[in-house]
């Protein structure tokens, strides 16, 4: 492909994302979803403007792992320790709900398959996707509210960092079983093996980059070192241990979450993801669907998986507060703040997709979620409070 061509692409992705993004913000949904319907305005589906290539498809590779970094520097390893069981609970029950609902759903579809082979493979990967949490709207909403710093608010947040945490380790296990050949033992070990090597080798660079950032706080050497150790534990995850280089920059961020400048180390990587990887990466994801070869099938299938990812959630978090001694409108609140869906699915899909395991047309499925996840949950919070307020 010529240099040419790659300006004339770049340029049409960045403008498309920026200005649909800008729309989708106007109309109070993420912004992400108006830089996806930018990828399908300019893709197959519509324009065919611009087609996926090697070159692009490395950037939004490149835009996965920046996201995912800042993604683990944002993680409050405070807060997590302070969570208690409570949290933990509740984000194990939103994991494992969602992913067996999801698991049998694709089956309900396409038929039930013996564990190991291909075709459980794609159904257990559809039921990965739905274990991911994005609360970024939540919080707004809970901001807004002035609802932030209650127990609802915190349990909230708490256990939207361990949902995160396991759903990551769910997508490596499952990564790590796509070959039907692969040992499901050997898998088990690596992947505790990187995390337990991660441990050790993040307690070094953290003292180490403690006192770099000490030396020099606020200079540009502290992110260019941050930046530099996602792609090493990037590289080292997926070359070494079969675990998802996302994994790898998850990782490294959380190593650095607690750093002084760790805020500083996410707004400057925030600028290289805002301004280009960002973009390239979500509008990429609807380069890649082709809503031209959607049947009835994908699309009925797309409205029953909103359906299980949604009610998912509200089950495996808000039936299980009120188990813990919530409320029912309390507990209705957790659900729902749990049920958004945000960047994280997408990476996930993405990476079904990398890896052989599912095909692109279940894209639609997952931009559905989150554009559905994302204008119902501040609409029905809103409206929770306020019943409480009138009742009081």
């Amino acid at each position: 492909m010529d240099t040419l061509s790659i300006l004339k692409d770049l340029a049409i992705i960045i403008i498309s994302a920026k200005f649909m993004g800008i729309v989708a913000r106007r109309l109070r949904a993420p912004q992400v979803a108006g830089e996806i319907v930018a990828g399908l305005l300019i893709g197959p589906t519509l324009l065919n403007l611009v087609s996926t290539n090697d070159f692009l498809s490395g950037m939004a590779e490149i835009g996965v792992i920046l996201l995912m970094f800042s993604a683990g520097l944002e993680t409050d390893i405070d807060n997590l320790k302070k969570s208690g069981i409570k949290a933990t609970i509740l984000a194990c029950s939103g994991v494992f709900i969602p992913l067996i609902l999801g698991t049998i759903l694709f089956m309900c579809f396409y038929g039930f398959a013996q564990p190991g082979s291909p075709e459980f493979m794609q159904a257990l990967f559809i039921g990965t996707i739905l274990t991911a949490t994005s609360v970024s709207i939540t919080v707004q909403v809970l901001k807004e509210l002035g609802k932030i710093s209650t127990d609802v608010g915190t349990t909230i947040m708490s256990a939207a960092i361990i949902d995160d945490v396991i759903g990551i380790v769910v997508l490596t296990a499952v990564l790590g079983l796509k070959d039907p050949n692969a040992n499901t033992g050997m898998v088990f070990i690596k992947t505790v093996l990187f995390f337990a090597l991660s441990v050790v080798a993040g307690i070094i660079i953290f003292k180490i980059m403690k006192r770099m950032d000490a030396r020099w706080p606020h200079t540009r050497r502290i992110p260019i070192m941050g930046m530099a150790l996602a792609f090493v534990f990037s590289y080292i995850a997926d070359k070494y241990f079969g675990v998802a280089d996302i994994t790898g920059a998850y990782v490294a961020g959380i190593i650095l979450s607690s750093l002084d400048d760790s805020e500083y180390i996410d707004r400057k990587m925030d600028i290289n993801s805002y301004m280009i990887f960002g973009p390239v990466f979500f509008a990429s994801v609807g380069l890649q669907t082709n809503l031209q070869d959607i049947d009835m099938t994908i699309l009925t299938f797309s409205f029953a998986f909103v359906a299980v990812g949604l009610l998912g959630k509200i089950i495996g978090c808000g039936s299980v507060a009120k188990i813990l001694g919530y409320n029912l409108s309390d507990s209705a609140k957790i659900g729902i703040g749990m049920m958004t869906r945000g960047e994280v699915a997408l990476i996930v899909a993405q990476r079904g997709l990398k890896a052989q395991i599912i095909d692109s047309r279940y894209f639609t499925a997952v931009i559905l979620l989150i554009i559905t996840s994302s204008i119902l949950t501040p609409i029905i919070l809103k409206a929770l409070y306020a019943h409480d307020e009138k009742a009081a």
